[in-house]
């Protein structure tokens, strides 16, 4: 990532006179308000103590001073991640750029994108420490100033990253249909949108999502549900796999007492960049058999909620996870069975169902219109 313009304390912030007053808020809630984690009002952007070992094992190699500054609210550690080029939308003080900074390597590379100042600050203020902390000769990240909704403005090409990651900052876009569609437009061809959010089982009503406050601890922005499948589907990305998910409490009578009536989770999802994927999981009589070799996954394999294979065992797949597996960057850890050459209707293992009632096959079944 050489041809990027790196953060330094000089640069000019992007479309300052544009700025709406949601950027504004934002800004000055992750900037100035807030200076540590336990300064938060609920746990909306707050990450469970149940993490991998891996990842535990990484996070201990961060600077505390990054660590304190940490706002995310989900856990974004892809699979198979050694010499891929990522950003991090909304990367605050870095802390999980520096993680998967680690495993990426020195021929991979790390791109955060934040509109905070104060958060980019801590985040280049250590670049050089995790560099050598990591035993890399050189650093491998980069960070800019910018708006994730606006990423067109930062000069970046398309089809440029194999991964593009984000911890719950896209409910702080006023503009969440932009973020998805830049996403995509930079993602390589089999690239994927991984990312942990706050979503809700409802519309937030107007006047919730203009509180400053419940904005910024990642509530009253959250898109409803099915709302954001609807927009994931519409920026091209077509069929969005929720990874995992569990409901958030709001352990503040004030915010409760707000915002209480509207139930909110913490999901992870991927989406990932491919045209051929289609609305819905059809049956093609295919299947996959993982061989193993994917680091922290050698046992099995997790796609996504619905989707736990193990190795050495066939595995009937529909005809867009079969793609999602075989046109990827997993693709040389399965083998591949079947083709697209026979049709079988509707594939019910990914949670799609027929939509009438059970057909039985018998001799009375009567005529098709009585």
């Amino acid at each position: 990532m050489s041809s990027l313009k790196t953060y330094t304390h000089t640069h000019n912030h992007p479309a300052k006179q544009r700025d709406a007053p949601m950027h504004e808020d934002v800004q000055n809630y992750y900037g100035k308000v807030l200076q540590h984690s336990d300064d938060l009002k609920t746990n909306a952007c707050c990450t469970s103590g149940s993490l991998p070992r891996h990842v535990k094992n990484a996070l201990s190699n961060v600077h505390d001073e990054v660590l304190s500054r940490y706002y995310g609210c989900g856990l974004i550690a892809p699979q198979l991640l050694e010499n891929m080029h990522i950003m991090d939308l909304g990367s605050g003080s870095g802390r999980d750029c520096y993680v998967l900074s680690q495993w990426v390597g020195e021929n991979g590379s790390i791109l955060g994108v934040d509109m905070t100042e104060e958060q980019l600050a801590i985040a280049v203020k250590h670049e050089e420490y995790h560099a050598e902390k990591f035993g890399f000769k050189t650093k491998n990240t980069e960070f800019k100033l910018g708006y994730i909704e606006k990423l067109n403005e930062l000069d970046l090409p398309d089809n440029s990253f194999d991964i593009i990651v984000s911890n719950c900052v896209i409910n702080l876009s006023p503009d969440k249909e932009a973020v998805l569609k830049e996403a995509y437009r930079l993602l390589k061809p089999g690239g994927e949108l991984y990312f942990s959010d706050v979503y809700s089982d409802r519309r937030v009503p107007a006047e919730l999502v203009n509180d400053p406050v419940l904005y910024g601890e990642c509530l009253s922005g959250a898109l409803y549900w099915n709302d954001f499948e609807n927009l994931a589907k519409k920026s091209g990305f077509l069929d969005p796999r929720l990874v995992e998910d569990e409901p958030i409490t709001i352990d503040n009578e004030a915010v409760q007492n707000k915002i209480g009536h509207i139930g909110f989770f913490s999901a992870t999802y991927r989406l990932f960049k491919l045209e051929d994927l289609e609305p819905f999981c059809e049956d093609y009589g295919q299947a996959v058999i993982y061989r193993g070799g994917i680091p922290h996954s050698e046992a099995h394999f997790i796609l996504d909620k619905h989707h736990f294979i193990e190795k050495g065992k066939v595995f009937p797949v529909c005809g867009n996870t079969w793609l999602m597996l075989k046109e990827t960057r997993f693709k040389d850890h399965f083998e591949f069975i079947g083709s697209f050459e026979n049709h079988y209707g509707i594939f019910s293992g990914c949670g799609t169902s027929l939509p009438f009632d059970e057909l039985i096959y018998s001799d009375d079944s009567g005529g098709g219109c009585c």
